[in-house]
Protein backbone atom coordinates (compact mmCIF):
# COMPACT_ATOMS: atom_id res chain seq x y z
CA UNK A 1 0.00 0.00 0.00
CA UNK A 2 1.37 3.73 -0.33
CA UNK A 3 0.15 4.79 3.00
CA UNK A 4 2.15 4.57 5.81
CA UNK A 5 0.42 4.13 8.55
CA UNK A 6 -1.91 0.97 7.94
CA UNK A 7 -5.79 1.69 9.29
CA UNK A 8 -7.56 -0.74 11.23
CA UNK A 9 -11.33 -1.76 10.51
CA UNK A 10 -13.56 -1.06 13.85
CA UNK A 11 -16.32 -2.61 14.67
CA UNK A 12 -18.56 -0.10 13.53
CA UNK A 13 -16.75 -0.12 9.90
CA UNK A 14 -17.16 -4.33 9.95
CA UNK A 15 -20.79 -3.66 10.36
CA UNK A 16 -21.31 -0.81 7.73
CA UNK A 17 -18.59 -3.19 5.11
CA UNK A 18 -20.44 -6.77 6.61
CA UNK A 19 -21.92 -7.80 3.26
CA UNK A 20 -18.85 -7.24 1.37
CA UNK A 21 -16.40 -8.59 3.94
CA UNK A 22 -18.75 -11.53 3.41
CA UNK A 23 -18.14 -11.56 -0.21
CA UNK A 24 -14.03 -10.51 -0.40
CA UNK A 25 -13.53 -11.35 3.06
CA UNK A 26 -11.95 -9.19 6.14
CA UNK A 27 -8.24 -8.95 4.59
CA UNK A 28 -9.87 -7.78 1.38
CA UNK A 29 -12.10 -5.24 3.16
CA UNK A 30 -8.71 -4.29 5.04
CA UNK A 31 -6.92 -3.69 1.53
CA UNK A 32 -9.40 -1.35 0.35
CA UNK A 33 -9.66 0.57 3.44
CA UNK A 34 -6.18 1.17 3.16
CA UNK A 35 -6.37 1.54 -0.27
CA UNK A 36 -5.41 5.05 -1.93
CA UNK A 37 -7.37 5.91 -5.47
CA UNK A 38 -5.85 8.39 -8.16
CA UNK A 39 -8.71 9.53 -10.31
CA UNK A 40 -8.49 12.10 -13.12
CA UNK A 41 -10.74 13.99 -14.65
CA UNK A 42 -14.57 13.83 -13.52
CA UNK A 43 -16.90 13.27 -16.32
CA UNK A 44 -19.61 10.78 -16.25
CA UNK A 45 -17.75 7.56 -16.05
CA UNK A 46 -15.75 8.81 -13.58
CA UNK A 47 -18.72 9.86 -11.65
CA UNK A 48 -20.17 6.55 -11.46
CA UNK A 49 -16.38 4.59 -10.66
CA UNK A 50 -15.49 7.24 -7.86
CA UNK A 51 -19.28 6.50 -5.68
CA UNK A 52 -18.92 2.96 -6.40
CA UNK A 53 -15.33 2.82 -4.85
CA UNK A 54 -16.52 5.37 -2.26
CA UNK A 55 -19.41 3.49 -1.47
CA UNK A 56 -16.64 0.32 -1.23
CA UNK A 57 -15.13 1.63 1.55
CA UNK A 58 -11.57 2.50 0.12
CA UNK A 59 -9.31 4.49 2.13
CA UNK A 60 -8.72 7.72 0.16
CA UNK A 61 -9.38 9.01 -3.18
CA UNK A 62 -7.31 12.00 -5.05
CA UNK A 63 -9.37 13.46 -7.91
CA UNK A 64 -7.13 15.55 -10.27
CA UNK A 65 -9.45 17.87 -12.67
CA UNK A 66 -8.27 21.51 -14.30
CA UNK A 67 -11.58 21.96 -16.14
CA UNK A 68 -14.45 24.13 -15.05
CA UNK A 69 -18.16 22.20 -14.94
CA UNK A 70 -19.94 22.86 -18.04
CA UNK A 71 -23.61 22.39 -18.56
CA UNK A 72 -22.70 19.31 -21.01
CA UNK A 73 -21.99 17.92 -17.77
CA UNK A 74 -24.76 18.32 -15.43
CA UNK A 75 -26.19 14.90 -17.97
CA UNK A 76 -24.22 12.39 -16.95
CA UNK A 77 -21.76 14.32 -13.85
CA UNK A 78 -24.80 13.91 -10.63
CA UNK A 79 -22.06 15.16 -8.73
CA UNK A 80 -23.08 18.99 -10.05
CA UNK A 81 -25.71 21.34 -9.88
CA UNK A 82 -26.78 24.67 -12.19
CA UNK A 83 -24.89 26.65 -9.81
CA UNK A 84 -21.50 24.48 -10.07
CA UNK A 85 -20.87 25.71 -13.89
CA UNK A 86 -17.88 28.22 -14.49
CA UNK A 87 -16.16 26.24 -10.92
CA UNK A 88 -13.94 23.84 -11.34
CA UNK A 89 -15.32 20.46 -11.25
CA UNK A 90 -13.05 18.77 -8.50
CA UNK A 91 -14.02 21.44 -6.45
CA UNK A 92 -17.24 21.29 -6.42
CA UNK A 93 -17.29 17.43 -6.64
CA UNK A 94 -15.07 17.21 -2.98
CA UNK A 95 -18.37 17.63 -0.24
CA UNK A 96 -21.09 15.58 -2.59
CA UNK A 97 -18.63 13.13 -2.89
CA UNK A 98 -17.53 13.21 1.00
CA UNK A 99 -21.33 12.73 2.08
CA UNK A 100 -21.30 9.18 0.29
CA UNK A 101 -18.84 8.35 2.83
CA UNK A 102 -17.42 10.08 5.38
CA UNK A 103 -14.98 7.73 6.16
CA UNK A 104 -13.46 7.97 3.08
CA UNK A 105 -10.84 10.95 2.87
CA UNK A 106 -10.99 13.37 -0.42
CA UNK A 107 -8.03 15.50 -1.60
CA UNK A 108 -8.79 17.52 -4.89
CA UNK A 109 -6.37 19.21 -7.63
CA UNK A 110 -7.88 21.71 -9.21
CA UNK A 111 -4.53 23.41 -10.50
CA UNK A 112 -3.73 22.69 -14.06
CA UNK A 113 -0.09 22.08 -12.98
CA UNK A 114 -0.81 19.24 -10.78
CA UNK A 115 -1.32 17.39 -14.05
CA UNK A 116 1.71 17.91 -14.61
CA UNK A 117 6.11 17.43 -13.66
CA UNK A 118 7.47 16.92 -10.52
CA UNK A 119 3.50 17.41 -8.46
CA UNK A 120 1.75 14.96 -10.91
CA UNK A 121 4.78 12.46 -10.43
CA UNK A 122 4.79 12.93 -6.33
CA UNK A 123 0.47 12.37 -6.47
CA UNK A 124 0.94 8.76 -8.67
CA UNK A 125 3.93 7.95 -5.99
CA UNK A 126 1.90 8.06 -3.03
CA UNK A 127 -1.12 5.78 -4.07
CA UNK A 128 -2.21 2.68 -4.96
CA UNK A 129 -3.97 2.65 -8.29
CA UNK A 130 -4.11 5.02 -10.78
CA UNK A 131 -7.34 5.44 -13.12
CA UNK A 132 -7.45 7.96 -15.96
CA UNK A 133 -10.43 8.94 -17.93
CA UNK A 134 -11.92 10.51 -21.05
CA UNK A 135 -8.23 10.98 -22.24
CA UNK A 136 -6.93 10.87 -25.57
CA UNK A 137 -4.52 7.98 -26.63
CA UNK A 138 -0.86 10.24 -26.03
CA UNK A 139 -1.99 11.00 -22.43
CA UNK A 140 -2.87 7.85 -21.98
CA UNK A 141 0.36 6.51 -23.46
CA UNK A 142 2.38 9.37 -20.59
CA UNK A 143 0.60 8.36 -17.55
CA UNK A 144 0.74 4.57 -18.03
CA UNK A 145 4.68 4.95 -18.48
CA UNK A 146 4.63 7.53 -15.68
CA UNK A 147 2.77 4.32 -13.78
CA UNK A 148 5.42 1.79 -14.95
CA UNK A 149 8.13 3.70 -13.37
CA UNK A 150 6.51 4.05 -10.17
CA UNK A 151 5.01 0.65 -10.34
CA UNK A 152 1.51 1.64 -10.04
CA UNK A 153 -1.22 -0.05 -11.43
CA UNK A 154 -2.99 1.62 -14.29
CA UNK A 155 -7.06 1.71 -15.46
CA UNK A 156 -8.12 4.05 -18.39
CA UNK A 157 -11.66 4.24 -19.56
CA UNK A 158 -14.23 6.51 -21.41
CA UNK A 159 -16.96 6.58 -23.87
CA UNK A 160 -17.46 8.26 -26.89
CA UNK A 161 -21.52 8.74 -27.71
CA UNK A 162 -23.18 5.21 -27.39
CA UNK A 163 -19.70 3.13 -27.46
CA UNK A 164 -16.83 2.69 -24.34
CA UNK A 165 -13.66 1.10 -23.26
CA UNK A 166 -11.64 0.13 -19.96
CA UNK A 167 -8.07 -0.55 -20.74
CA UNK A 168 -5.38 -2.08 -17.57
CA UNK A 169 -1.86 -2.53 -17.06
CA UNK A 170 -1.48 -4.43 -13.80
CA UNK A 171 2.18 -5.18 -14.30
CA UNK A 172 2.33 -8.63 -12.79
CA UNK A 173 -0.45 -9.10 -10.84
CA UNK A 174 -1.26 -12.07 -8.13
CA UNK A 175 -4.45 -12.65 -7.40
CA UNK A 176 -6.74 -15.85 -5.79
CA UNK A 177 -8.22 -18.48 -8.24
CA UNK A 178 -9.96 -21.31 -7.62
CA UNK A 179 -8.14 -24.72 -7.93
CA UNK A 180 -11.12 -27.57 -9.12
CA UNK A 181 -8.41 -30.13 -8.71
CA UNK A 182 -7.77 -29.36 -5.39
CA UNK A 183 -9.00 -32.55 -2.83
CA UNK A 184 -12.14 -31.79 -0.94
CA UNK A 185 -10.40 -31.26 2.28
CA UNK A 186 -7.83 -28.56 1.04
CA UNK A 187 -7.80 -24.81 -0.08
CA UNK A 188 -9.43 -24.68 -2.79
CA UNK A 189 -8.27 -21.66 -3.77
CA UNK A 190 -4.54 -21.14 -5.28
CA UNK A 191 -2.34 -18.08 -6.06
CA UNK A 192 -2.17 -17.18 -9.62
CA UNK A 193 -0.01 -14.67 -11.74
CA UNK A 194 -1.05 -12.67 -14.34
CA UNK A 195 1.86 -10.32 -16.48
CA UNK A 196 -0.09 -7.02 -18.14
CA UNK A 197 1.27 -5.48 -21.12
CA UNK A 198 1.62 -1.82 -21.10
CA UNK A 199 -1.05 0.10 -23.67
CA UNK A 200 1.70 0.66 -25.73
CA UNK A 201 2.64 -2.77 -26.53
CA UNK A 202 -1.18 -3.52 -26.37
CA UNK A 203 -1.65 -1.59 -29.29
CA UNK A 204 0.78 -3.63 -31.47
CA UNK A 205 -1.69 -6.97 -30.71
CA UNK A 206 -2.10 -9.14 -33.76
CA UNK A 207 -4.99 -11.43 -34.46
CA UNK A 208 -3.13 -13.64 -36.48
CA UNK A 209 -4.02 -17.11 -35.74
CA UNK A 210 -7.99 -16.64 -34.07
CA UNK A 211 -10.36 -18.63 -35.33
CA UNK A 212 -13.53 -17.46 -36.91
CA UNK A 213 -15.78 -17.65 -34.01
CA UNK A 214 -13.14 -16.20 -31.19
CA UNK A 215 -12.74 -13.09 -33.63
CA UNK A 216 -16.80 -12.32 -34.24
CA UNK A 217 -17.56 -13.08 -30.29
CA UNK A 218 -14.85 -10.49 -29.75
CA UNK A 219 -16.44 -7.81 -31.68
CA UNK A 220 -13.94 -6.10 -33.86
CA UNK A 221 -15.68 -2.98 -34.92
CA UNK A 222 -15.86 -1.77 -31.77
CA UNK A 223 -12.67 -2.14 -31.05
CA UNK A 224 -11.17 -0.70 -33.99
CA UNK A 225 -13.56 1.58 -34.15
CA UNK A 226 -12.22 2.93 -31.00
CA UNK A 227 -8.81 2.43 -31.87
CA UNK A 228 -9.23 4.29 -35.41
CA UNK A 229 -10.81 7.00 -33.48
CA UNK A 230 -8.00 7.56 -31.24
CA UNK A 231 -5.38 7.76 -33.96
CA UNK A 232 -8.17 10.34 -35.42
CA UNK A 233 -7.68 12.10 -32.95
CA UNK A 234 -4.03 11.86 -32.80
CA UNK A 235 -3.48 13.11 -35.93
CA UNK A 236 -6.02 16.00 -35.71
CA UNK A 237 -6.24 16.79 -32.28
CA UNK A 238 -10.13 16.48 -32.04
CA UNK A 239 -12.87 13.78 -32.46
CA UNK A 240 -14.25 12.99 -35.51
CA UNK A 241 -17.33 14.73 -36.83
CA UNK A 242 -19.98 13.80 -39.83
CA UNK A 243 -17.50 15.46 -42.43
CA UNK A 244 -14.72 13.35 -41.17
CA UNK A 245 -16.42 9.73 -42.12
CA UNK A 246 -14.47 8.50 -45.15
CA UNK A 247 -11.57 9.56 -43.21
CA UNK A 248 -11.74 7.50 -40.20
CA UNK A 249 -13.13 4.41 -42.03
CA UNK A 250 -10.11 4.35 -44.01
CA UNK A 251 -7.99 4.41 -40.47
CA UNK A 252 -9.77 1.95 -39.11
CA UNK A 253 -9.65 -0.33 -42.17
CA UNK A 254 -5.67 0.39 -42.18
CA UNK A 255 -5.83 -0.86 -38.58
CA UNK A 256 -7.53 -4.09 -39.07
CA UNK A 257 -5.51 -4.86 -41.75
CA UNK A 258 -2.24 -3.98 -39.98
CA UNK A 259 -3.34 -6.26 -37.20
CA UNK A 260 -4.30 -9.14 -39.70
CA UNK A 261 -7.50 -9.78 -38.55
CA UNK A 262 -9.38 -12.72 -40.87
CA UNK A 263 -10.60 -10.61 -43.86
CA UNK A 264 -13.38 -12.97 -44.49
CA UNK A 265 -14.68 -11.58 -40.76
CA UNK A 266 -14.23 -7.92 -41.23
CA UNK A 267 -12.25 -5.77 -43.68
CA UNK A 268 -13.82 -2.63 -42.17
CA UNK A 269 -15.74 -1.52 -39.41
CA UNK A 270 -19.42 -2.28 -39.09
CA UNK A 271 -21.55 0.71 -40.84
CA UNK A 272 -23.78 1.24 -37.53
CA UNK A 273 -20.70 1.73 -35.11
CA UNK A 274 -18.96 4.10 -37.97
CA UNK A 275 -21.65 6.06 -37.91
CA UNK A 276 -21.90 6.18 -34.02
CA UNK A 277 -18.54 7.26 -34.08
CA UNK A 278 -19.07 10.60 -36.30
CA UNK A 279 -22.52 11.52 -35.45
CA UNK A 280 -22.26 10.73 -30.94
CA UNK A 281 -18.54 10.47 -29.91
CA UNK A 282 -18.02 14.58 -28.21
CA UNK A 283 -21.36 13.32 -26.52
CA UNK A 284 -21.87 11.36 -23.03
CA UNK A 285 -24.97 9.19 -22.67
CA UNK A 286 -25.91 8.46 -19.06
CA UNK A 287 -26.57 4.91 -18.99
CA UNK A 288 -23.25 4.04 -21.40
CA UNK A 289 -21.41 6.06 -18.85
CA UNK A 290 -22.87 3.93 -16.27
CA UNK A 291 -21.90 0.60 -17.57
CA UNK A 292 -18.55 1.58 -18.13
CA UNK A 293 -18.02 3.51 -14.50
CA UNK A 294 -19.47 0.44 -12.88
CA UNK A 295 -17.66 -2.16 -14.59
CA UNK A 296 -13.86 0.06 -14.16
CA UNK A 297 -15.17 0.32 -10.25
CA UNK A 298 -15.45 -3.41 -9.86
CA UNK A 299 -12.25 -4.14 -11.61
CA UNK A 300 -10.00 -1.62 -9.39
CA UNK A 301 -11.43 -3.30 -5.88
CA UNK A 302 -11.33 -6.52 -7.93
CA UNK A 303 -7.42 -5.65 -8.47
CA UNK A 304 -6.71 -4.09 -5.35
CA UNK A 305 -9.28 -7.14 -3.01
CA UNK A 306 -6.81 -9.60 -5.15
CA UNK A 307 -9.34 -12.23 -4.88
CA UNK A 308 -10.11 -13.07 -8.40
CA UNK A 309 -8.97 -12.40 -11.83
CA UNK A 310 -9.55 -8.57 -13.03
CA UNK A 311 -9.93 -7.73 -16.55
CA UNK A 312 -7.51 -8.87 -19.38
CA UNK A 313 -7.29 -6.39 -20.67
CA UNK A 314 -9.61 -4.50 -23.33
CA UNK A 315 -13.28 -4.32 -22.41
CA UNK A 316 -15.45 -2.49 -24.96
CA UNK A 317 -18.97 -1.80 -24.97
CA UNK A 318 -21.46 -0.81 -27.41
CA UNK A 319 -24.51 0.62 -26.41
CA UNK A 320 -26.91 0.12 -29.26
CA UNK A 321 -26.91 -3.17 -28.50
CA UNK A 322 -26.54 -3.17 -25.06
CA UNK A 323 -23.01 -5.71 -25.33
CA UNK A 324 -19.54 -6.00 -24.39
CA UNK A 325 -16.74 -8.06 -24.89
CA UNK A 326 -13.04 -8.33 -23.10
CA UNK A 327 -10.26 -8.81 -25.62
CA UNK A 328 -6.55 -9.99 -24.34
CA UNK A 329 -4.27 -7.37 -26.44
CA UNK A 330 -0.50 -8.50 -26.45
CA UNK A 331 -1.18 -10.88 -23.46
Amino acid sequence: MASTGEIKITEDEAALYDRQIRLWGLDAQQRMRNGAFLVMRCKGVATEAIKNIVLAGIGKLILVDPEDVTEEDLGAGFFFRDDDVGTKRADAAKSRIESLNPLVRVEVYSDPLATEGSEFEQIVKNVDMVCVTEASRSELLQINDLCRRFSKPFYAGGTYGLLGYIFCDLLTHEYLTPDRSAPKDASRNVKTNAVYPSLKDALHHSWKGLKKKQTRDLNPSVIFGILGLWEFQAQHGRLPEASDSEELQTISSRLIQGAQVDPSIIKTIDPNIHQQLVTTAAHEFSPVCAVIGGVLAQDMLKALAAQEAPLANFFTFDGSTGGGSVCRMSM
